[in-house]
């Protein structure tokens, strides 16, 4: 399968976003709009955590923007070695403490 390289950039609305994630058939977004654009149907199948969907869906936004955090910081020409290193250690906690989060509201 080849590698998928090129990206898309759309803007939505806070409305409209959400309007999308509830109509959403897949586990991911990216998935269900290129099956819906393409008429692709990917044969591979993931398990859907047995997690709320409202708390699914915030704490993936809320990693999400962690990894925008993570990036934007690994990029910084003005932080100093030891503080990336304890960035990256709060980084990791929330990481840790979401998934920890995840674990606990499963089968809800």
């Amino acid at each position: 399968m080849e590698k998928r390289t090129k990206e898309i950039k759309i803007r939505l609305t806070a409305a409209e976003h959400q309007l999308l994630l509830d109509r959403c058939e897949r586990t991911h977004l990216a998935e269900w709009l290129r099956q819906l654009g393409l008429g692709e149907n990917t044969s591979r199948k993931r398990r859907v955590p047995g997690v709320a969907p409202e708390l699914l869906r915030r704490v993936s936004g809320i990693c999400n923007n962690l990894n925008h955090i993570a990036l934007y910081l690994n990029q910084a020409d003005f932080l100093t070695l030891s503080e990336r290193v304890s960035l990256l250690a709060v980084l990791t906690s929330l990481d840790r403490h979401l998934g920890e989060l995840l674990e606990q509201n499963r089968d809800r």
